[in-house]
């Protein structure tokens, strides 16, 4: 309890509450605009064009593959990527045993490939002899061939990588320009090179064995003869040596990019491969802006219309949290994917969740001080603040339970899907930030104007609104059919159940392993002419469909194969040329078969730690009742879009994922709001009917349920006309969940709960406590 002396403080931090928030509201915005102006977005190269490689480190016979020799792998692979002259290219560790390459720019994943993932040990051996098919290799020998072609028997390896320091292509002036290559040696390399030379120089000029044979990756790199002014058991001295022949500039540098890369201390498999067009990255950039400002737009017009004064502010916050949610990825450097870019499209949707909440709120608290008398002018602004004050619960729940989805795909997910579940997290806490901040501080100074005040009906809260007046005069018993709702449930699900069943699930190249390429031509081509086109260059397995458009008036060719190589890919590019005119590759995924079955399995542990994630937190912040009956009712809903999907024939991917662990965050988010309405009602009508307490909350929460439900698939809507091929997909699975999810929440989740309490002996939820002002017996003190 608190003295009138003691109070003061507090009643001076009320007063300075509002002016506390205006002055972070500007410095957020002001900061935010700073950021957006002077700082340029990290886009990945599913945008921006390119190559990633994923590369996995294994044991080799006398060297385990572990987070330290994985290190030192990564230091070798990137100077063979300055070799390539990408010298910004980003490698990183993924994991224990994962490097990740990105090489922007770099659409020709072949030679990429040919220099990034060579994958044997550097090593230097003495030629011992010509051989042929016949010849028979002894104790550590072994026949290969040069780099003409012509076969070799070369004895043990004298000399590795790790004995080499550095490599660089020069040129010889006084030779009419010749280009040779000079490599450095450190101690014991230099000894060896010394031994190996002096041996070979006991040979005859023109006789093989006087060479010495350089090998990678099972391949002869180069095969220089020993000059004949070095000395026989002498060698060549000193750190350094020259390697001369018919070089070329391009030859010499890419044999100086091998030897300087050295050794790799364990042996690497690439088991990812992406490449991406520059184009495919602006058009899905496009059609996301496209998307957001028709979305924008939209659901600004349609907030402005429902909750007219604080709707147009509502819609201003809303363009605010697009400016900061942007620059909060831009600051914290972090990648925008196109999964992710579709990300922050639908968060902008869901952001209208917290404001209206907050309205519905006010509307209900502006009636309730109606009826204590006074002048409507003044009821406004306590309305208002009591509506921020008593949503502030099923924000917070809601919000929670949607970063928990994006928490699980950023650490489970894997590639682009991570981006999502980054720029996800970051919208969800930016619209916190925009509704509880900005849009609590410019509407509370709106409704505290004079001439706002004389006119109470132009700010939106009022009035409840019609959907709400018809349902409060006819006050429907929405719980008494609950065994209807039961079945027809019941039966979406078998159905869903019976398309998995029957037509399984169309899993992507991510999930089954194997490759995928897209293709863009300049003329018109029919799947089944593309089909013959590809069987002819011999993959008469391969999937094959058409879209259009591709160029002016071409079609988008998609091949899906098993595992085949990068000179595999080139000669079905080669046959697609004869029948649709120039073929640009616009997308090409290689995905191992054991990362496949990596990310199949990671996508279930998703999913089911998804919905444990979710009941734990409900069970703990409401009832065990309640947490259980919002997870079966998510597994229904995530049972009938993964059914929807089935009997559609559409992919099963990466961002099929991000859309599931989206579609359970926004079901969890609305079932959320409506159990808060029940815990809130309940304790305040501890002996009515939980299944009337039950009804009233879904009656009451329906308002909110709709706008918000409106505001996200204006967005999606526009995501899936202008989203292109993969983000029209990801659009139909959110529309899809969050129609299903809306639904369940009232017709599944509520009846379930009802089903549920009959087994919980626990008392209903205490009555929610209001803060009162009374005397302190014997001074005039203040609770």
């Amino acid at each position: 309890m608190l003295c009138p002396e003691d109070s003061k403080p507090v009643e001076a931090f009320m007063t300075r509450a509002p002016v506390v928030r205006a002055i972070a509201a500007f410095a957020v915005i002001a900061t935010s605009l700073y950021i957006a102006l002077t700082m340029t977005p990290r886009l990945g190269l599913d945008l921006r064009g390119g190559t990633q490689i994923v590369l996995e480190t294994r044991d080799s016979p006398t060297v385990k593959a572990d987070a330290e020799t994985t290190d030192r792998a990564l230091e070798v692979l990137r100077r063979r990527a300055d070799g390539l002259g990408v010298a910004d290219a980003p490698l990183s560790r993924s994991g224990e045993r994962r490097i990740i390459v990105e090489l922007p720019g770099v659409l020709d994943p072949t030679k990429a490939a040919e220099v990034i993932g060579k994958t044997a040990q550097l090593t230097f051996h003495p030629v011992i002899s010509p051989a042929d098919q016949n010849t028979t290799p002894g104790q550590g020998e072994r026949v290969i061939a040069d780099e003409d072609g012509n076969l070799l028997l070369i004895g043990p390896a004298r000399l590795t990588g790790d004995g080499v320091s550095g490599a660089e292509a020069g040129i010889d002036p006084a030779s009419a320009g010749g280009w040779f290559v000079t490599v450095d040696f450190r101690d014991q390399g230099r000894q060896e090179w010394a031994k190996l030379t002096g041996e070979a120089a006991c040979n005859q000029p023109g006789d093989p064995k006087r060479r010495v044979a350089i090998v990678l990756d099972d391949k002869v790199i180069t095969s220089p003869q020993v000059n004949e002014g070095v000395a026989c058991n002498v060698g060549l001295p000193g750190s350094s040596t020259q390697i001369t022949g018919s070089f070329t500039m391009e030859t010499a540098e890419d044999l100086a990019a091998l030897i300087k890369g050295g050794a790799l201390p364990v042996p690497v498999e690439i088991i990812e491969q992406r490449t991406v067009g520059p184009t495919l990255g602006a058009a899905a950039i496009a059609a996301s802006a496209q998307a957001a400002v028709i979305g924008i737009v939209l659901t600004a017009l349609f907030i402005i219309a429902v909750y007219r004064l604080v709707g147009f502010i509502a819609a201003f916050a809303l363009a605010c949290y697009a400016l900061i949610s942007y620059a909060a990825l831009v600051a914290l450097g972090a990648t925008l994917t196109l999964p992710g870019l579709a990300g922050f499209v639908l968060a902008i949707g869901m952001a209208v969740d917290a404001n209206v909440l907050v309205f519905e709120r006010a509307r209900e608290e502006y009636a309730a001080e109606q009826s204590s008398g006074g002048a409507p002018g003044t009821k406004l602004r306590p309305a208002l603040e009591k509506g921020f004050r008593n949503a502030w619960s099923a924000v917070a729940d809601s919000n929670i339970t949607t970063l928990l989805a994006a928490g699980l795909l950023f650490f489970l997910a894997s590639g682009p899907v991570r981006g999502f579940g980054v720029t996800l997290s970051i919208g969800v806490i930016a619209s916190l930030v925009t509704a509880m901040v900005i849009t609590r501080v410019l509407a509370q100074w709106a409704v505290s104007r004079q001439g706002v005040a004389a006119r109470p009906r132009v700010t939106g809260l009022s009035d409840i609104g019609r959907v709400r007046r018809w349902l409060t005069e006819r006050d429907p018993d929405v719980m008494r059919r609950r065994g209807l709702y039961f079945v027809i449930t019941g039966v979406l699900v078998v159905t869903a159940m019976a398309g998995v069943a029957l037509r399984g699930l169309n899993f992507g190249v991510e999930f089954t392993g194997g490759r995928i390429v897209e293709y863009s031509t300049s003329r018109p081509i029919t799947a089944d002419a593309a089909r013959e086109l590809v069987s002819g260059a011999g993959f008469p397995s391969a999937v094959v469909q058409t879209s259009g458009p591709g160029g002016p008036e071409g079609s988008v060719i998609s091949v899906r194969t098993g595992q085949i190589g990068n000179a595999e890919v080139a000669r079905i590019e080669t046959a697609l040329e004869r029948g649709a005119g120039e073929a640009d590759k616009i997308r090409d995924e290689l995905i191992g078969p054991s990362l496949g079955d990596e990310l199949r399995r990671n996508a279930l542990i998703a999913l089911a730690v998804a919905l444990a994630a979710q009941l734990a937190y409900l069970a703990f912040r409401f009832r065990w009742t309640f947490g259980l009956a919002t997870v079966v009712t998510l597994a229904a809903d995530a049972s009938i879009v993964v059914g929807a999907f089935a009997w559609l024939g559409k992919p099963i991917d990466g961002v099929f994922l991000a859309a599931m662990l989206t579609v359970i965050g926004y079901s969890v988010n609305d079932k959320v709001v409506v159990f808060d309405r029940v815990r809130e009602l309940w304790g305040a009508r501890r002996k009515e009917p939980f299944a009337s307490v039950a009804g009233t909350a879904v009656l009451q929460t329906v308002p909110r349920t709709v706008n918000t439900g409106l505001g996200a698939l204006f967005i999606l809507a526009a995501l899936a006309v202008l989203g292109g091929a993969s983000l029209t997909d990801f659009a139909v699975a959110l529309l899809l969940g969050i129609i299903v999810g809306t639904l369940s929440s009232a017709f599944v989740a509520a009846p379930l709960a009802i089903v549920f309490e009959k087994h919980n002996a626990a008392p209903p939820p205490q009555p929610k406590q209001k803060r009162v002002a009374r005397p302190r017996e014997g001074s005039g003190a203040v609770v």
